[in-house]
Parts: structure tokens; sequence; C-alpha cells
């Protein structure tokens, strides 16, 4: 799937379930949240979890919870650039822009 398809699709999805709807403060919430747990799966594959409330998972299904993790990260992310109107390849475009220019030689 190409980036402004996806970008579309996660409009259109979370559209449908009225999650569009919340305002950008909500939103900027659940995207924190989501940061959280991507660390916490990251913790979970590089020096595991021994709280005896979880179940001890495989390198793979750790890696799999990542994935999906990440994912919820981006699904924010696009939610956001869409609340602004902001292709998710003018983002990237202007993110490679800054650091070339920073980090020029």
């Amino acid at each position: 799937m190409q980036l402004n398809e996806f970008q579309r699709w996660v409009k259109d999805y979370y559209e449908e379930r009225g999650w569009s709807e919340l305002n950008i403060f909500t939103r900027i919430g659940f995207l924190a949240e989501e940061t959280g747990e991507v660390a916490r799966a990251i913790r979970a594959l590089e020096i595991g979890r021994d709280r005896p409330d979880e179940k001890i998972a495989s390198y793979e299904e750790n890696k799999q919870e990542l994935k999906e993790e990440l994912g919820d990260v981006i699904g924010n992310i696009i939610v956001i650039a869409n609340q602004y109107d902001i292709p998710l390849e003018d983002i990237f475009a202007a993110h490679q822009d800054k650091l070339l220019k920073r980090y020029q030689d």
C-alpha cells in the first residue's frame, strides 16, 4: 500500500468509527499513551518483562507487539496530520530537508 493511500484509508476508517471527531488534545493524549506502549514493547524485546501478571512471550511475539504498537503511533500521527490537511509525503520531505540542512558537511 502506498503512503497516501494508507493515509486516506486511516482517514476513512477513523471517520467511520467516529474517532476523528475527538478533539486534538484528546488525540495527543492517545499518541502519548501509544508512545508509552512502544517503550513497553521495546523493553520486552530488549530486557524482557518480569511482572507476575504478564505472560512470557517469545521474541517473535514481542516483535509482533512492537509492530502493532508502532502502527498505533502512526495511526495517531496520521489523524493529527489529517486534522491539519498535511499529506504524509510532505511530512517526510520536510523532515528529510530539515535533517539534510541541519547536518550538512
